[in-house]
């Protein structure tokens, strides 16, 4: 077997231990419901497939980037002033139907996705969008390239579907937060949340 090539000062990148983005949770109550449906979901594609954990379930609004050994807290500091400068009231949101983000013949995520139910999270993703341009961070979610699918992951590894109508899943959202992601741990930190107007976390 020939050797594989090897030229100095050519060492592979850092492995990345670190996630930071902004999210939405659902209620207690609505994750329990989102974790059923996703269980029965997993069972009927008759996979080995394990359901996100109910306090796993979230709505990204921001992914603000992936790093190798912690967090930049320069970049951290500066997600919290641009988290601190939003000012938007309540809203409620409504998925209601659950799609496939697999790539064929590949398996990939199953989410819940929604339509004009969910016009209260565009609001929130554009306001963001502006606080951390204020900031100085580009986010990638923020990139006029990427459009923005508001979404709830259920399940990684399942194959490909079409759409389909679900039972609508609904909850009022009453704040956002700060994650602070350990890679490959499956393990979220809450770092900071802010509630929205009027609201109290």
């Amino acid at each position: 077997m020939p050797e594989q090539l090897w030229l100095p000062g050519l060492e592979a990148p850092p492995t990345p231990t670190d996630g930071l983005f902004f999210a939405v949770f659902p209620d207690t109550n609505t994750a329990a419901n989102i974790s059923k449906l996703a269980q029965q979901l997993c069972e009927e594609a008759r996979v080995r497939s394990r359901p996100l954990a109910a306090n796993r379930l979230h709505v990204t609004l921001h992914h603000l980037g992936i790093f190798a050994g912690g967090l930049p807290q320069a970049r951290v500091d500066a997600a919290m002033q641009a988290a601190g400068s939003v000012r938007m009231a309540p809203f409620s949101v409504e998925f209601d139907t659950v799609a496939s983000f697999a790539s064929k013949p590949r398996p990939g995520p199953l989410v819940l996705t929604g339509s004009e139910g969910v016009g209260g999270l565009h609001r929130l993703h554009d306001a963001l969008t502006g606080a951390l341009h204020d900031s100085g961070i580009e986010s990638r979610a923020g990139s006029a390239a990427m459009a923005y699918t508001p979404h709830v992951t259920l399940a990684y590894g399942l194959p490909w579907a079409a759409a389909r109508p679900v039972e609508p899943v609904c909850w009022n959202v009453r704040g956002f937060a700060l994650i602070h992601s350990l890679l490959g741990r499956t393990r979220h930190i809450v770092l900071a949340r802010w509630p929205l107007e009027g609201a109290a976390l």
